[in-house]
């Protein structure tokens, strides 16, 4: 047996940063409107709110790094997680709507937003089904896909497209990784997509913010449909180079709408310039690296699609996030992750980020040949003989 390896320190190092980093300009975004909110009472509320999240977001990565990515492998804690997360996903149809969506579970002041977990949920339960079924048998790909219908409806109904979005890329990229056959691959994805279309076309409102992502700015979108971008792009623009320095942008002044959660990059952009956006880049870039190099180097067929599943939902999300900033696509309300603003998106990243801290540590410990016929708990057995 090779010998152990250590926890990833670079891929947890860019993680703290990102997410710390998040907590200071989550500060310099929201301290006004703090101020206004609170009537003057604070300029810290947002801060101190987001420093709890992450301080809770640590906690629980911590426990993530610590346990065995194993436990996650067994049939009764993929299922327990999968009705959890359904029933969470149902109950917020009980609460009134935000801004015309049902995305929340309030409680005494306290929200949640279950969607954040069904990513989560979706990528452990396709690891385990991929690991015990072959992919390249469509009777078995159809017996997972009233899970996947499952999660997708709710989340798409709440209405949460960008998360819906999200959770269509995992099932495509895990399956893939898997070894589904292309022909195969095409014949699930592409009736799912086309049906994601469909609901976009007879969704006026959607429709609405399309047609306007081609002209943002225009006279006619500028102080409509197309405001929250346009105010965007005036932030990135303004910044520069260098940018307008800390604590210095205009836009956030009660011009662009959630500048601490949804538009947090545009912050960066107005205050740290074009430096500091590609550093936020370059981070993610690396943060890709890590993932993708623990994941590929798992011991294990299931600890290979779990880490692929993780890190897929992080990335996409964030580039959503940073394509609707930099208008490359139609606004959606998806936050960016480890920066933007929001508890539930951050206790559940950082605790997914540290159960891929502890499967890069069991990197280089078997060498085994990934292979659809047998069940991981067979090829084990192969090992243990």
């Amino acid at each position: 047996m090779a010998k152990k390896l250590q926890m990833d320190w670079l891929l947890f190092s860019v993680t703290a940063a990102l997410a710390i980093f998040g907590v200071v300009m989550v500060y310099s975004a929201s301290a006004m409107i703090s101020l206004r909110e609170t009537r003057g009472e604070t300029g810290f509320f947002y801060f101190y709110k987001q420093l709890i999240f992450v301080a809770v977001g640590f906690l629980l990565m911590w426990v993530g790094a610590k346990t065995d990515y194993h436990i996650f492998q067994k049939k009764l804690v993929v299922y327990v997680l999968l009705i959890i997360t359904i029933m969470l996903l149902a109950v917020v149809y009980a609460f009134s709507p935000v801004n015309g969506a049902r995305r929340w579970i309030r409680f005494s002041g306290f929200s949640f937003q279950p969607s954040e977990l069904s990513k989560l949920a979706l990528s452990i339960f396709l690891a385990w089904y991929f690991t015990e079924k072959s992919p390249e048998r469509i009777k078995d790909v159809l017996s997972c896909l009233p899970v996947v219908a499952i999660l997708l409806g709710l989340v798409l109904f709440e209405p949460d497209f960008g998360t819906t979005l999200i959770l269509t890329g995992i099932f495509i990229v895990v399956y893939f990784s898997a070894g589904a056959k292309i022909t195969h691959l095409l014949l699930f994805a592409l009736p799912l997509i086309v049906a994601l279309m469909a609901f976009l076309w007879f969704s006026p409102l959607r429709m609405q913010r399309v047609m306007s992502f081609l002209e943002p700015c225009s006279e006619e979108n500028s102080q409509g449909i197309g405001y929250q971008v346009c105010q965007s792009l005036y932030a990135i623009g303004s910044g520069g180079v260098f940018g307008e320095g800390f604590a210095k942008s205009q836009q956030k002044l009660f011009y662009l709408p959630y500048p601490y959660s949804d538009f947090i990059f545009a912050v960066i952009g107005e205050e740290l310039g074009l430096i500091g956006t590609m550093t936020i880049v370059i981070a993610f870039a690396i943060f890709l690296w890590c993932g993708t190099r623990a994941a590929v180097g798992a011991p294990d067929r299931f600890g290979m699609l779990l880490g692929i599943g993780i890190v897929t939902g992080i990335l996409i999300q964030a580039l959503f996030n940073l394509s609707v900033v930099l208008s490359l696509l139609p606004a959606k309300g998806v936050t960016l992750p480890f920066l933007s603003y929001g508890g539930s998106s951050m206790v559940v990243t950082l605790f997914s980020v540290g159960i891929l801290l502890n499967l890069s540590k069991h990197v280089g410990i078997h060498s085994i040949q990934y292979v659809n016929e047998k069940p991981f708990s067979v090829r084990r057995k192969r090992l243990r003989n």
